[in-house]
């Protein structure tokens, strides 16, 4: 498996180690360099491997690039970051879950991986794969594994309850993630086994965490506040704090994804928050999402106008219109309704009193993308870099933290 991916980001390139937050931004010049070694039958540049052994401790002096050097092929699309709800299942029955009735459906094995290749051909480089509970889909690893073959750098949202076994931690340590955000549902068996209504659920969740963190997975916690267990908020705090963990805790609940309101109750009024609508131009920051028969068929009645043969090889999704200022310049456009400036930097007509919208994809998708949502949000990186150079970034989320709030977010329940 390849050492290192390297990736165009906006007006510059990263370099990334699978499994790690940290990266190497590099020039046009550079990047041109790497890419031409990985093609032929030359050597990882000194620069290069002098950073990497620096960055990540690792040894790529003298080895082919071919094998250690994946290099991705820029994507059509200003995109490099999508969430995926891999199924709608869980083996929890959280009071509070949006899922409402889980029906534990998501796409086969084929499915996934095309679905997968069209999220890499998009751009994205960040994947977070989240559910349901993914680590209970019987494709996951399949599909764990094709995302790292494709060059994306994984993150992964779970309740932890499967980390505990063998065959899901061997996973997980042979390949890590990025990042493994776990939620967290009280600090004692009686309160977290009440809100997961699962008995002996909060043992095996310490076993799982203390073994990914013996194993030195990358993990953060979120803490999930309710009426069930907002006493136990600063005992969850005090845990978080003593393993040397991150944290950040959320108490707003979202109806179901059926629209019904039964999740609501479980909230614990002290502990809302509240924020701030916004009212801004959409472009560049609205997120494109695909999935759900329904939602599929609202994307197909708004992108009805680009013909398949148009869609420059995305015959299979299901997606919403983009900002212009996030599309190839040959796409077809239509006039977008909304009433303000466009946020592109792009310096192209649709700066003016209004923007455009493209479309990435005409759909007949009824079957395709049953039971997931992928969510692709924009990354704002327009600023060129030196063309020679060669930066050190401890973590890569400072690259790509323009995104709204809501946007490819840690929230389990947002």
């Amino acid at each position: 498996m390849h050492a290192v991916i390297v990736a165009p980001l906006g007006g510059t390139s990263v370099i990334l180690r699978p499994g790690s937050p940290k990266a190497i931004k590099v020039g046009g010049a550079r990047f041109a360099e790497i890419q031409t070694a990985a093609a032929g039958d030359g050597t990882v540049p000194d620069w290069l491997a002098d950073a990497a052994a620096t960055q990540w401790g690792i040894a790529l002096h003298d080895r082919p690039a071919a094998g250690n050097v994946l290099v991705r092929a820029p994507g059509p699309y200003r995109f490099s970051r999508a969430t995926w709800e891999i199924n709608l299942g869980c083996d929890y029955d959280c009071e509070m879950c949006y899922l409402g009735k889980k029906r534990f459906e998501g796409l086969d094995r084929e499915g996934k991986r095309r679905l997968l290749r069209i999220i890499r051909d998009a751009g994205v480089i960040w994947l977070q794969i989240t559910g349901g509970e993914p680590l209970i889909d019987p494709g996951f690893s399949d599909a764990y594994e094709h995302a790292h073959e494709l060059g994306m750098v994984i993150e992964l949202l779970s309740n932890g309850s499967r980390l505990h076994n063998e065959r899901v931690f061997g996973l997980l340590t042979e390949r890590p993630p990025s990042k493994l955000t776990l939620s967290v549902y009280g600090a004692s068996a009686e309160t977290y086994d009440a809100v997961t209504r699962r008995r002996g659920a909060f043992n095996r969740f310490t076993e799982g965490l203390h073994k990914a963190l013996d194993a030195g997975l990358n993990i953060d916690l979120s803490l999930i506040l309710l009426r069930r267990n907002a006493h136990e908020q600063e005992v969850m705090r005090a845990w978080a704090n003593e393993l040397g963990l991150p944290y950040r805790e959320y108490a707003n609940i979202s109806p179901t994804i059926h629209g019904t309101d039964e999740t609501l109750p479980s909230q614990s009024p002290e502990h809302l928050t509240q924020r701030t609508p916004f009212r801004g131009c959409p472009a560049g920051h609205t997120p494109i999402r695909s999935g759900v028969p329904p939602f599929a068929r609202w994307a197909a009645s708004r992108t009805s106008t680009w013909s398949r043969k148009e869609s420059k090889g995305w015959p299979d999704s299901a997606v919403s219109p983009i900002p212009s200022c996030f599309a190839p310049e040959d796409a077809p456009a239509a006039r977008c309704p909304a009433r303000a400036g466009c946020a592109g930097r792009w310096p192209r007509s649709s700066r003016r009193r209004r923007h455009h919208w493209r479309t990435i994809a005409n759909t007949e998708a009824g079957d395709v993308m049953t039971a997931v949502m992928v969510e692709i949000s924009p990354t704002r990186t327009a600023v060129k870099e030196d063309a020679e150079a060669v930066v050190l970034i401890e973590d890569v989320d400072t690259l790509t933290d323009e995104s709204l709030p809501g946007c490819g977010d840690d929230n389990p329940y947002n």
